[in-house]
């Protein structure tokens, strides 16, 4: 194992360290490892969290800021951060107006969320909670009831943060997300397994001419494995489920090709083209588009492609000013 680390116990609370130092946008709640905007959120305004297991970077953390989340507790690598931080966080950013949670679809999250939010409700803190579950590539996996919750997490934290921070209120702020959720999509592929320091070693072992579609965030088998195939072909294994499972026929779409972590932007953006072509084939015209690594899985090689059907009102939230250190326009 070769990573730029001290010791593999203490990689999350030192990267907090480093975020704190770097980014002049966010403070860390270094104790609870919660990670806020720098500045409290204004009296009114229902603020979004949300969090999971560190490892998925920019995920979520990167995407604390003006336009976006409140808030963003880091669990463990891969593991779900504990009702205490939750809790922290969202007693951290209410100002009267209620606090929305974005939860992905695995049973810690969830589970840990919902205990979070019973405390905080104690507390007098009205919640809503979201649970995002868009994977098109297995239903009931290892770590989840249902549907994974994967790259629609990206768009869902951009577009309902948009909607808070024009000054909706909580009831409509939730109808946005459950929107996005309705209308998202996604499905991934590894090249590579992905290394977690405390491990040591890879999480799976995948040879050198196979590869996994359908994999999970946390290297969770897929659908299957397959011998290793050209781009345009791995584009068509990713977007024909995602077509198949929601109808975008001639609908916008918002369209998001990620890296896992360890793949080159220039084969992302490669990917972008296959992926832009089948869309064009399928009569779905695509009016945004995001390529980069911005929900990840460590050191892991591959990509996933998630859609959105996107009407005006999501259209338009999107294109709203957003500043964090993970997506940044408008400001």
């Amino acid at each position: 194992m070769k990573k730029l680390i001290n010791s593999p116990d203490d990689v999350i609370a030192e990267a907090l360290i480093g975020i704190d130092a770097s980014d002049e946008n966010v403070r860390v709640d270094h104790e609870n490892r919660v990670i806020f905007r720098a500045e409290p959120t204004r009296a009114g305004k229902v603020a979004v969290i949300s969090g999971g297991g560190s490892g998925h970077e920019p995920l979520h953390g990167g995407f604390v800021g003006v336009g976006m989340l409140d808030a963003a507790c880091a669990g463990q690598m891969f593991t779900s951060p504990t009702p205490d931080q939750m809790l922290a966080a969202t007693l951290g950013v209410d100002a009267g107006a209620g606090v929305l949670h974005i939860v992905k679809n695995y049973t810690g999250d969830v589970m840990n969320f919902e205990m979070a939010a019973e405390l905080a409700a104690d507390a007098d803190v009205r919640i809503a909670t979201v649970v995002v579950a868009d994977d098109v590539a297995v239903q009931d996996s290892l770590y989840t009831a249902g549907r994974r919750g994967v790259g629609l997490t990206v768009l869902m934290e951009k577009i309902v943060g948009a909607a808070a921070e024009e000054g909706r209120d909580l009831d409509a702020v939730v109808a946005v997300a459950n929107k996005v959720n309705e209308h998202g999509r996604s499905m991934g592929m590894a090249l590579t397994s992905c290394t977690v320091p405390a491990a040591g070693k890879p999480t799976f072992e995948l040879p050198g001419d196979q590869m996994e579609i359908g994999i999970g965030i946390h290297g969770e088998p897929g659908r299957h494995r397959e011998p290793l195939t050209s781009a345009r072909d791995i584009a068509r294994q990713l977007v024909e489920p995602v077509l198949a499972d929601h109808d975008f026929t001639g609908s916008d779409v918002i369209v998001m090709v990620n890296g896992l972590g360890a793949t080159p932007l220039i084969e992302l953006y490669l990917m972008y083209g296959e992926v832009k072509a089948l869309l064009d084939a399928a009569g779905i015209r695509v009016a945004r588009n995001l390529v980069g690594s911005y929900i990840t899985s460590l050191d892991m090689a591959g990509c996933s492609v998630t859609l959105l059907k996107a009407d005006d009102e999501l259209l338009r939230l999107w294109d709203a000013p957003v500043k964090t250190a993970g997506l940044r326009w408008g400001l």
